[in-house]
């Protein structure tokens, strides 16, 4: 069975993130400064079915949604590309996977990401697809 991922794990990936980025000139707000509700429907989206029917199917399907949502909703005032990256490596590590990609072309996809017109969204989340099962590996 698949694994969800929980507004308190994302809870404690940004307080790590703000511990770790007070060293950097690179701040990342109080959790609780999040955007009332945004970050929970980002986490709840993948998971939506309509007439019992998924409405992401497949991993791949839901990663790729919830990684965009996250950088592109911005349930944060601040760090929602590394948020969203983060988080989606505790989704993948939760369901046994993993990516293999060089950290700067991670970086630079994430930021391709963020930049893209929102009315290319499934454009964007067949790209986020691609990408993953490109670089996504079982653990």
């Amino acid at each position: 069975m698949m694994k969800t991922i929980h507004v308190k794990e994302v809870e404690y990936i940004a307080f790590r993130l703000a511990k770790e980025m007070l060293t950097f000139d690179e701040p990342i707000p109080d959790f609780s400064s999040r955007r009332p509700n945004i970050l929970e429907s980002c986490l709840a989206t993948p998971f939506q079915t309509f007439s019992k029917k998924s409405l992401y199917s497949g991993f791949l399907s839901k990663a790729s949604i919830l990684f965009y949502l996250l950088i592109k909703n911005h349930p944060f005032q601040n760090g929602n590309k590394r948020i969203a990256m983060t988080t989606l490596f505790v989704f993948l590590h939760k369901n046994k996977k993993w990516i293999r990609v060089d950290a700067q072309e991670l970086y630079n996809f994430t930021v391709w990401v963020a930049q893209s017109p929102p009315k290319l969204k499934d454009e964007t989340v067949k790209a986020i697809q691609k990408f993953l099962k490109i670089y996504m590996v079982d653990l």
